[in-house]
């Protein structure tokens, strides 16, 4: 059971896939359009229910129960040794003014 007040994030589904405009690219087309919301639970609940979060911006979203306490995964990416090399470069630029 995850509490109400919980810190969460949901899943809802904006357009299904018969839903999409013609003018997008057709393996866009064959997908629902999905939306993630993170905000806190209103009433206690299980993973996979239909539930509505409070977002920090005061709306109410209803959506799928996905994750508690969700963390931030992004990054900037793989190591690229081509960049040392322009770091050097600046470096050494830098050094000669």
């Amino acid at each position: 059971m995850i509490k109400k007040g919980t810190w969460v994030q949901i899943k809802s589904i904006l357009l299904y896939a018969d839903q999409r405009p013609n003018n997008i690219p057709e393996v866009t087309r064959q997908v629902p359009l999905n939306c993630w919301v993170k905000g806190r639970l209103i009433r206690d609940a299980e993973i996979g229910d239909t539930v509505i979060v409070l977002t920090v911006t005061g709306r109410f979203v209803s959506g799928t129960l996905e994750i508690a306490h969700p963390t931030y995964s992004h990054n900037y990416g793989d190591f690229v040794p081509e960049l040392m090399h322009v770091r050097d470069i600046i470096i050494c630029e830098r050094d000669r003014l």
